[in-house]
């Protein structure tokens, strides 16, 4: 055993002091499974809205307003961190192993457990650690004026909210739900996101009058309190800075595009060396990745925001501030959101309309590079990380002593060489074509949103129908 296998040892003596989901000892029902997943997101939903006890204020900008959606959290509630210590911890666990500065045997049922341990032990340090770097950053108001009870309060209510998403997203993991906690809770935060935006009755005044911000809403009140109906039809599917008809059926259409994706596989035929007339395949999916490459370019986005925000409150007459980013005051925004108006931030930012999209074309194309390419590479990248290149997959059939018709198991890995790295990159463009459409298009909930909860949904509608039809046939149907 190297070096690398003794530096995932040091991980054992922690492991005892870890909260812990057993391994289901038994075969779930597949009704069992669903109610298992249905409570954790209501357990997810319900500290969603969990206001966080002793904060003195969430409002002003919100530095970490661009990173909610993919991070599944809620500000101001006990959500605050939403999945992001899971989503870090994973990341850092499979580029270490992936780059084999430690060194995982997965065959082997004890380093398996190590490294769970140790990205579980990751995940309750970063808990930690960002919980404690809210509360000091002045997010809930200056440390001085909350005092020393209230911002340990603070922190302990934000670590045991993290812990009950750590074993949630366990919970479901290890055999007892559906799919995985972090897919259940970003799918759920941005379908209500969009839901809200469709039929929200709150009433916003804009300078147009009182205004119902739901689309739906807003088009009825619209048709049933003005004179002019042709106006009024105009006015629901194109008014400006609050969701409209228009933007709605966008999302909708987002949503058919993705799925009729979805379906764009290529099948490679696969048989047992050892079973004699034992056939199967192997698809290669377009979107062979899924929806990492997203996931990647958002936290990658998100991170540049922040840094940039940050500096450009304190050193904004600086210049190589400024070329990474300048920021105002949304003129629409209640709470004081601030929004990038130049430098690198502001070109990696969707335009907001058309009418944007004509005002600076460079804009536009600068944004539709950065996307295509940022996809592609994380795609590629996180094919080599996480273990699903053409020579991983290769070995995993070698193990399983399958063998592809036609051709000698030594040429197995030049053959899967000429579609997963392909797929990879080509998915990922894809995946990020289809994002800069939904932005362009208005699409609520934006496109990385849209992307992320339509793969997301399409694999749970894949594992809900694969158990199914595993449990109808342990029963004979």
């Amino acid at each position: 055993m190297g070096g690398g296998f003794r530096a995932l040892h040091l991980v054992r003596p922690f492991l005892s002091f870890l909260p812990e989901v057993q391994t289901a000892d038994r075969k779930v029902p597949f009704r069992e499974k669903v109610m298992y997943t249905v409570v954790s997101l209501f357990i997810f939903l319900v500290c969603s809205q969990l206001p966080l006890y002793g904060i003195h204020s969430a409002t002003g900008s919100d530095p970490f307003y661009w990173m909610r959606v993919i991070l599944a959290s809620n500000r101001g509630t006990v959500m605050e961190l939403g999945i992001t210590p899971i989503v870090t911890s994973g990341l850092v666990m499979q580029l270490l192993a992936g780059s084999k500065l430690i060194e995982v045997d997965n065959s082997v049922r004890e380093d398996r457990a190590l490294l769970n341990g140790a990205q579980k032990l990751l995940g309750v340090l970063i808990t930690i650690g960002e919980a404690v770097a809210y509360v000091l950053s002045g997010m809930y108001g200056d440390v001085r004026d909350l005092g020393a009870g209230n911002a340990i309060l603070i922190i302990v209510q934000l670590f045991f909210a993290g812990i009950i998403v750590i074993c949630l997203d366990e919970l479901l993991q290890k055999g007892y739900g559906l799919g995985s906690g972090i897919s259940l809770f970003i799918a759920t935060n941005i379908c209500e996101n969009i839901i809200w935006k469709a039929f929200s009755p709150t009433t916003i005044n804009s300078g147009r009058g009182a205004e119902f911000e739901g689309a739906v809403i807003a088009l009825f009140h619209l048709l049933i309190t003005r004179t002019d109906k042709v106006r009024a039809l105009k006015e629901a599917f194109y008014r400006q800075n609050l969701p409209n008809v228009t933007n709605l059926l966008a999302t909708v259409l987002v949503f058919l595009i993705v799925i009729y994706f979805q379906g764009f596989r290529v099948v490679l035929p696969v048989r047992s060396k050892s079973a004699r007339g034992q056939q199967g395949s192997y698809p290669i999916k377009l979107f062979y990745t899924s929806n990492m490459p997203i996931i990647l370019q958002s936290a990658l986005v998100s991170q540049l925001y922040f840094i940039s925000q940050l500096l450009y409150k304190r050193f904004s007459t600086n210049f190589l501030v400024n070329l990474l980013g300048k920021w105002k005051e949304s003129e629409y925004s209640q709470s004081g959101q601030l929004i990038p108006v130049g430098g690198l931030v502001y070109y990696i930012t969707p335009p907001a309309s058309f009418g944007d999209i004509a005002a600076n074309p460079f804009h536009a194309l600068f944004y539709l590079t950065f996307m295509l390419t940022a996809c592609a590479l994380f795609s590629k990248t996180w094919i080599e990380i996480s273990g699903s290149s053409a020579r991983d997959v290769a070995r995993q059939l070698k193990e399983q002593q399958m063998v592809m018709p036609g051709h000698r198991e030594s040429n197995l890995q030049k053959e899967l060489n000429r579609y997963i790295p392909t797929a990879a990159a080509f998915g990922g463009m894809c995946i990020g074509a289809l994002t800069v459409v939904a932005d362009f298009m208005g699409a609520i909930g934006s496109g990385t949103g849209i992307l992320l909860a339509v793969t997301i949904i399409y694999q749970y509608f894949e594992t809900f129908d694969k158990e199914r039809a595993s449990e109808l046939g342990l029963f004979g149907f």
